[in-house]
């Protein structure tokens, strides 16, 4: 049985030492909705680390062998998740694809790239869960195709209320290697951030549009 609580102290670990994941809460970051936010996440980078890569992709494995022995295909969240479900399916010698944001204008008008039979088990690999609005609309074309979605596997989560709402009525489970709270008591212990600022870190986490944690 594997141990999660090491995958997640193991990958919070990596993604910050690669600054994947990167805490500035005195200066905090704009995100597109206009929210302000002390963290900036993009584990795009993890791919242009072969020692976190590898941590990554082996954790991912190994928790979908654990939890979804039946799975039949891989398929990734475009466009951040494809190059993971990619190099997992090919760790677990399993069919991979992915689903576009949108149906192609042309050709054959795909949404979901690849073979994929009605009835057939699905993994979703996704990077990272905020809201989850995005991995629910996946979910829903995968569904739509007669796939059998078992599950979501991610990176990072952040744990939002919002989005673990909208995963509980959407019926998807989400297992993520890591977590906002693990990465927040990690950097503080690893001297990225004060201990202090741990609170308003949580307090943002709680609800993105209260920027009372600024300056706090």
């Amino acid at each position: 049985m594997i141990n999660r609580e090491e995958i997640s102290n193991k990958i919070a670990k990596d993604l910050l030492s690669i600054k994947a994941v990167f805490f500035r809460p005195d200066e905090p970051f704009t995100w597109d909705s206009g929210i302000k936010s002390p963290v900036y996440c993009d584990n795009r980078l993890t791919l242009t680390a072969p020692d976190v890569r590898t941590d990554v992709e082996n954790s991912l494995k190994s928790i979908i062998e654990e939890k979804y022995p039946d799975v039949e295909v891989i398929m990734g969240t475009s466009t951040a998740g494809i190059a993971h479900a990619a190099i997992v399916g090919h760790l677990m010698n399993l069919p991979m694809g992915y689903v576009r944001s949108g149906a192609k204008d042309h050709g054959r008008q795909n949404q979901i790239e690849g073979r994929l039979e009605a009835g057939q088990k699905v993994v979703v690999v996704e990077d990272l869960i905020s809201t989850g609005g995005s991995v629910i609309e996946v979910v829903d074309v995968l569904r739509e195709a007669g796939a059998d979605v078992l599950g979501v596997v991610s990176i990072f989560t952040y744990g939002m209320q919002k989005g673990l709402d909208r995963l509980r009525e959407a019926n998807i489970e989400n297992t993520s290697l890591t977590c906002f709270d693990e990465i927040a008591k990690v950097a503080a212990e690893e001297g990225y951030i004060k201990p202090e600022d741990i609170d308003r870190l949580l307090k943002f986490r709680d609800n993105p549009s209260d920027e009372s944690w600024i300056g706090a």
